[in-house]
């Protein structure tokens, strides 16, 4: 196909603008010449998702009756104080998830695509990066993305990952520690000079549509959407380096150098959640526990901890797991006690504050992805049950997502394979 009377466009070309420059997407007409409300709210609500990468033992977290008068178990008899505050889950899972690639269908836990681990598999936006497009510009920070080791749970609505912050020490500094003077007005001036640079841009691709066909024209006007998103968020942070970062009168945490310590290095991630959110720094924070196959240093434990969540039914491996997981569920009362006493006008923190606890793994052992543990506390919702689904035919575990999402003041009836809320689910005020 010939193409006549248009300007040449290369398909590597660029907007440029004081020495900056902006790739274009890829556009139908390169190929041509190359191949022939935000919402907010009055009371600000806030989410904590957790996800324990190897699981939890079922028989010790799960309950056996269904309702309000079921029997505690071992982990859950460890937040006995909160019974009125949670609710436990079972019989919930992704689908499409397949026990070949259970350990890396960690990477849709949070996003609900099916498929993870197969070739070919593109993920999409996680909960909370679709709570930060509508909530997180009332923040400092739109989210917390936090890992005990390596990648974490947040990804963007393209399907990249969002880097996880691994050292509490560092995020302290961001969230709390002022730099000079001088390097803050360094900060208003680069940000200034992006949003320059990004008019100039904007200007050039507005020209450039004219000379356009429709297709080419809707993926530039996609692309213009992201630029004029990224001036939004240029003026924000503008908005927030002038702005005094919050005083907290807590020494700045040590970063735990040892990998195998995964219950110290959970307990300061949540110590810095709680803080996060108490300073109203942001509202939306992920955390993905550590599940190394280090021995953790705990009193009673010899074996690493993936090691020990692959049983294969080993009395003494179960012994050993359990010992970690209570210790795991400690630092998750731990944090419920911190949001519980924590006041924000006349309610909890934990009142406001929804904790979403889960895996992708429903069996460590067999690596079924199959009635996976949840448990979601505060937030506002009526707990104090167990809410129990038929594992063979549940609702979608996004079905709680979008509970969740609405209980942030996201007006939105679907979450990734979500059909609706999560029957049973309601909230204190109906």
């Amino acid at each position: 196909m010939v193409i006549r009377n248009l300007p040449t466009i290369h398909r590597r070309s660029f907007l440029r603008s004081a020495g900056i420059a902006l790739a274009l997407p890829l556009l139908d007409r390169f190929q041509l010449r190359t191949d022939a409300g935000e919402g907010k709210l009055q009371v600000p609500q806030r989410m904590i998702c957790v996800c324990t990468p190897l699981g939890l033992h079922p028989a010790n977290f799960f309950p056996e009756r269904a309702g309000k008068d079921y029997t505690l178990t071992p982990y859950l008899e460890l937040l006995k104080d909160y019974r009125d505050d949670f609710t436990v889950i079972s019989g919930l899972s992704h689908a499409g998830m397949s026990p070949g690639f259970a350990h890396q269908a960690s990477v849709s836990f949070l996003t609900g695509v099916p498929g993870a681990g197969r070739p070919g598999f593109r993920n999409a936006i996680s909960l909370d990066q679709f709570a930060a497009d509508h909530i997180g510009s009332q923040t400092r920070f739109p989210s917390l993305t936090l890992s005990g080791e390596g990648a974490g749970l947040s990804w963007t609505r393209t399907g990249a990952l969002v880097p996880a912050a691994t050292s509490p020490s560092r995020v302290f500094a961001r969230l709390f520690l002022e730099g000079r003077a001088e390097e803050v007005q360094s900060q208003v001036r680069r940000l200034e000079d992006g949003r320059s640079i990004l008019d100039d841009v904007r200007d050039q691709a507005k020209t450039l549509r004219s000379d356009l066909g429709s297709d080419d024209r809707e993926k530039l006007d996609e692309y213009l959407t992201s630029v004029r998103e990224l001036e939004q968020r240029l003026v924000k942070d503008e908005r927030w380096a002038k702005t005094p970062k919050p005083n907290v009168a807590v020494a700045p945490p040590q970063d735990i150098p040892n990998a195998a310590d995964l219950i110290g290095r959970t307990r300061l991630l949540f110590d810095l959640t709680h803080l996060a959110l108490q300073t109203d720094s942001t509202r939306l924070v992920t955390i993905m526990l550590a599940g190394s196959t280090y021995t953790p240093p705990i009193p009673g434990v010899t074996l690493g901890h993936h090691d020990l969540s692959h049983h294969g039914k080993d009395p003494g491996k179960l012994e050993q797991l359990r010992i970690v997981e209570m210790e795991t569920m400690k630092t998750v009362a731990e944090l419920l006690a911190k949001l519980n006493q924590t006041k924000e006008q006349d309610d909890r923190l934990l009142d406001r504050t929804m904790v979403f606890l889960g895996s992708n793994l429903g069996d460590g052992s067999s690596h079924s992805v199959k009635n996976l543990p949840v448990l979601l506390a505060g937030g506002g919702f009526r707990h104090g049950q167990h809410l129990a689904f038929d594992p063979a035919n549940p609702p979608p575990l996004c079905n709680l997502y979008v509970s969740m999402l609405q209980r942030l003041g996201i007006e939105t009836d679907r979450f990734s394979s979500g059909t609706g809320t999560l029957t049973g689910l309601e909230t204190k005020r109906a």
